[in-house]
């Protein structure tokens, strides 16, 4: 039985990126001869090219996007769920995570569903006075589409050259929801389903 089950790692060519979800730490290694032995989830993902950390992005805020009125009321409390959650503890991140999965079971959602979702939850983000980033919006995002009774396919994952981490919602065509360009170097290795890739049948996107 693994002693780990909520460790992933992220297995590059040249490099491995553990992610604990219990904590958030975040420990880069080197590949591993035997991947087995590792007490994680392993995924193995492409390299992407390198970013250097540096990614083009507008010079301007976007264009707001009208969300109907029901999603924005959603939105607020999906917010303040979230931010509930979120405070204090060792264990928020773990918290996090499995707020986020919370819609598994529910109806699988589809595009504009997805897209309502995550332009409310902006909306309705931009008061909050402290970290906002992510990991939180995207949770807030999958909370109000599973208390629409659909299934969020929410996603948590690793890039590398530099390392770093994100998370994003994805359609029901594996395609980022409102996310940019940039977020195809990232591969998935925490889904609702649990810690590792998407499972068959669920759209997916790679580096």
């Amino acid at each position: 039985m693994n002693p780990a089950p909520h460790t992933v790692a992220a297995l590059f060519p040249h490099a491995c990126v553990l992610v604990d979800y219990d904590t958030g730490t975040t420990k880069l290694r080197t590949v591993p001869k035997q991947p087995t032995d590792l007490a994680a989830t392993v995924v193995r993902l492409d390299e992407a090219a390198a970013s250097w950390g540096t990614v083009e992005v507008p010079a301007v805020l976007p264009a707001y996007r009208r969300v109907p009125l029901q999603w924005r009321l959603g939105a607020v409390l999906a917010v303040l769920v979230t931010a509930a959650v979120r405070v204090g503890g060792r264990w928020r991140f773990r918290r996090l995570v499995r707020l986020a999965c919370c819609g598994r079971s529910l109806r699988p959602v589809t595009g504009h569903q997805a897209r309502y979702a995550v332009r409310a939850v902006r909306w309705a983000s931009w008061p909050m006075p402290t970290r906002w980033a992510c990991l939180e919006e995207s949770t807030a995002a999958a909370v109000l589409l599973a208390a629409a009774g659909r299934r969020a396919e929410w996603r948590h994952g690793v890039a590398i050259d530099p390392v770093r981490l994100h998370a994003w919602l994805v359609d029901q065509h594996g395609a980022p929801v409102e996310e940019r360009p940039d977020t195809a170097l990232y591969g998935a290795t925490y889904t609702p389903d649990g810690p590792g890739p998407a499972r068959e049948g669920q759209g997916e996107t790679t580096p």
